[in-house]
């Protein structure tokens, strides 16, 4: 602004010497400019602090007028003024930068919002469980799925203490302090919110006071940047004014962040050689070039960056950048779960009521651990605390809260509107369908248009509308509220009846579910969360929910092919390992089946098998449930061997994903974290004949559930508990149920 420029460069005059003053007058109407025109002498020759000020800022404006003087302080040899009025414009521009973020970042809208209803970030801001886990570089992470699953497979450790977000750059405990940190976390766990924190707490002086400047660029707006750009330019486009002091600025990159913001998200190839990289900021390249520049180091080396990315870009992401310390976001705390239900609701009785509801349905419950979960299940509670049934219809699948979700979307439509959604919803599992294929979730205006999909007052219900900077114009994209949607619809593409539509899709994929199935194979991550919807969708209540509310028939015609596929894909690898009947080996069997919450299904499905095989899993809550859900079904199950797996569970005020359980710490009486388990065998009346559960870190409590199992399992006749610590006290309660009559136990080890 002319007022704030006005007066850093009165200032700068005031203390200039009479001598120096008339100096500077005259190398401001005779000297040489860099190209700018010069004030008259006769306006100059009698002009005080005050008027060469005004002279200055009428021919220049505000900023140029500084870079003018900074100039002709330099020119005539005051190279301490010029030194001054720069580090004075700097902090000046620093302030107002800082205030023009705050701004921006203050605010956030609910992904479902309208048209100016805004949240206060701080207000709605939950705490996140951050953990700096260091891993081995060569395993690789597993996607997390956007509803409170945490990774299929990790190292069996103790995660590392929750850290703040503050301590990011702080020092290790050798003292040395990384430059890169990669913030990890599954899609909707919380990182761009993270990031957006990060900006306004920084902007507010909270965090990061060792950066100046700290720049935020997202990586869907690098994806549509086609023209040439330097890092000077990426910079500008950060800041609030066209003309921040870029060589102050650069003067000092040490003092410099940059928050790249989904990582995942740039299509861009960063196999370029050394020799095709920049390490000029001003020089203008292709946007992948400047970034891979960025991060390879190449370009500015002495900033520090914090990249966001989910865990199945980190090959990508190795490619191009050497990490120096890794952090990931596991989600909520169950402290942290019920603020954000006090913090959503603001009112307390409203949000007691639907906090307590789902934390006795402990899989919605865990599902809440992801914050874009929470969000949906608080929003779908507020929607029902308003009818008359309240909260007791509440679904409790992840297929179930997506469809009561999009329900309450669907009925704030007009009359007008919610008849032609049928078409609409149609076209838009088309989209999705395409999108999951291409692996694509930023879908240009023409790509909408070409699925006919252009009905203005319904579209932003389902897809965000974003604008982006494109060259020298603005261009508008659009993406699902969230990938998981994205998924969700693209499950639908398969069981929706065209209903004699003459709209032609441009290039929609084929209906043939074979194909997604064996996609899926071969690529388990990218396709996980639309097979399990897929299951989910083929629910007989979820299919009728949906017809009553989107108007369109949904047909179970692929039901036969997902049954033999779920068999199949077991059996073959099976067939690869040994010559043994067929067991269940992966764990995402059981949540496909969970999905579905067909118990006549489940049983066909399982009717091959004999028994289930998984190793080194760190089964968490949602987990154990769903694994107890086809046990408790399993018609023939013969052999369940977990060994080496965890039980996560959830102490009395805290739940972390990567907590292993320590049941010594417990009080009497508390349950045990196989507790889910055992009932389930207890209900099934399954032929169970042995039970390996050795290295699974059980400890006394857990014998008390084991010993029930024993007298209602006549079949049971190996028990394996190896290289756990049941100490004398487990071992008393164990006999109980072995000297049961009914128990017919004849090998324990």
């Amino acid at each position: 602004p002319q007022g704030t420029a006005g007066e850093l460069l009165l200032r700068a005059l005031e203390d200039l010497s009479e001598l120096d003053f008339k100096k500077f007058r005259d190398a401001l109407a005779h000297g040489d400019l860099q190209g700018r025109c010069c004030i008259p002498w006769g306006r100059l020759e009698k002009a005080d602090w005050m008027d060469t000020k005004n002279l200055m800022l009428d021919f220049y404006g505000g900023e140029a007028a500084l870079d003018v003087a900074i100039a002709v302080f330099e020119r005539i040899q005051l190279r301490n003024a010029a030194a001054l009025l720069r580090e004075s414009r700097e902090k000046d521009y620093r302030r107002n930068y800082k205030k023009a973020i705050r701004q921006a970042y203050s605010c956030i809208k609910d992904q479902n919002a309208r048209v100016g209803d805004n949240v206060s970030l701080n207000a709605r801001y939950s705490k996140l469980v951050i953990v700096n886990k260091h891993r081995d570089e060569e395993q690789r992470e597993h996607e997390i799925m956007a509803m409170g699953r945490r990774h299929a497979e990790i190292m069996k450790e103790q995660a590392s203490s929750s850290i703040a977000v503050g301590e990011l750059f702080k020092p290790g405990p050798d003292g040395w302090t990384p430059k890169v940190v990669v913030l990890l976390g599954a899609a909707g766990v919380g990182k761009t919110m993270t990031a957006r924190k990060i900006m306004l707490d920084w902007a507010s002086d909270k965090v990061f006071a060792e950066f100046d400047y700290v720049f935020y660029i997202h990586c869907r707006e690098g994806n549509l940047l086609t023209s040439q750009a330097s890092m000077t330019d990426l910079i500008t486009q950060c800041c609030p004014s066209s003309s921040p002091p870029l060589t102050e600025m650069l003067g000092q990159p040490e003092r410099l962040l940059f928050v790249i913001d989904g990582f995942d998200e740039l299509r861009f190839s960063f196999d370029r050689p050394q020799s095709e990289l920049c390490s000029q900021a001003w020089e203008k390249r292709p946007v992948e070039i400047t970034l891979s520049s960025l991060f390879r180091r190449r370009l500015l080396p002495e900033s520090s960056l914090l990249v966001t990315t989910r865990p199945a870009a980190l090959q990508k992401l190795g490619k191009c950048l050497e990490c120096e310390r890794y952090a990931e976001i596991l989600g909520f705390s169950e402290a942290e779960r019920k603020e954000y239900f006090h913090r959503f609701f603001e009112n307390a009785e409203q949000a007691a009521a639907a906090f307590q509801f789902v934390r006795g349905n402990e899989t919605l419950f865990t599902m809440c651990l992801v914050p874009i979960v929470c969000w949906i299940v608080c929003t779908v509670m507020k929607q029902q605390l308003g009818r008359t049934g309240g909260l007791a219809q509440s679904p409790k699948t992840t297929t179930g809260i997506y469809i009561l979700y999009l329900s309450a979307l669907l009925r704030s439509l007009s009359g007008q509107l919610k008849r032609g959604m049928p078409g609409v919803l149609r076209r838009l599992c088309c989209l999705a369908a395409d999108g999951i294929w291409k692996q694509k979730v930023l879908f240009e205006e023409k790509e909408v248009q070409g699925y006919a999909l252009d009905q203005r007052e319904a579209l932003p219900l389902l897809l965000n509308e974003h604008l982006f900077q494109k060259d020298i114009s603005c261009v508008s994209t659009y993406s699902f509220i969230h990938l998981s949607f994205q998924e969700f619809f693209a499950a639908l593409f398969y069981l929706l009846e065209d209903e004699g539509e003459a709209w032609e899709p441009p290039a929609s994929p084929t209906r043939d579910v074979k194909k997604l199935l064996d996609s899926y194979d071969n690529s388990r991550n990218y396709f996980m969360l639309t097979v399990r919807f897929l299951f989910g969708l083929l629910n007989k209540e979820r299919r009728r929910e949906l017809e009553e509310e989107m108007g369109c028939k949904i047909a179970p015609r692929i039901t036969q092919e997902l049954l033999a596929w779920l068999q199949n894909s077991q059996k073959t690898a099976l067939a690869l390992l040994t010559q043994e009947a067929a067991v269940i080996r992966e764990l995402e069997v059981c949540h496909c089946l969970y999905e579905l919450q067909d118990e006549h299904f489940v049983a066909a499905a399982l009717d091959p098998f004999t028994g289930v095989y998984l190793r080194g899993l760190n089964l968490n809550r949602f987990d154990q449930m769903v694994l107890s859900f086809s046990v408790k079904n399993f018609p023939k199950l013969e052999s369940l061997d977990l060994g080496h797996c965890s039980f996560l569970s959830r102490t009395r005020n805290r739940m972390h994903l990567f907590f292993v359980f320590r049941e010594k710490q417990q009080e009497e009486g508390q349950q045990s974290p196989i507790h889910l388990l055992c009932q389930a065998l207890e209900k099934s009346g399954c032929k169970l004949k042995t039970l390996r559960l050795w290295r699974c870190c059980l400890t006394e409590v857990s014998c008390g559930a084991l010993a029930a199992v024993l007298p209602t399992s006549p079949s049971l006749t190996e028990l394996h508990l190896g290289d756990n610590e049941l100490g004398d006290g487990g071992v008393r309660r164990l006999s109980e149920g072995l000297r049961d009559p009914a128990c017919r136990l004849q090998t324990l080890r």
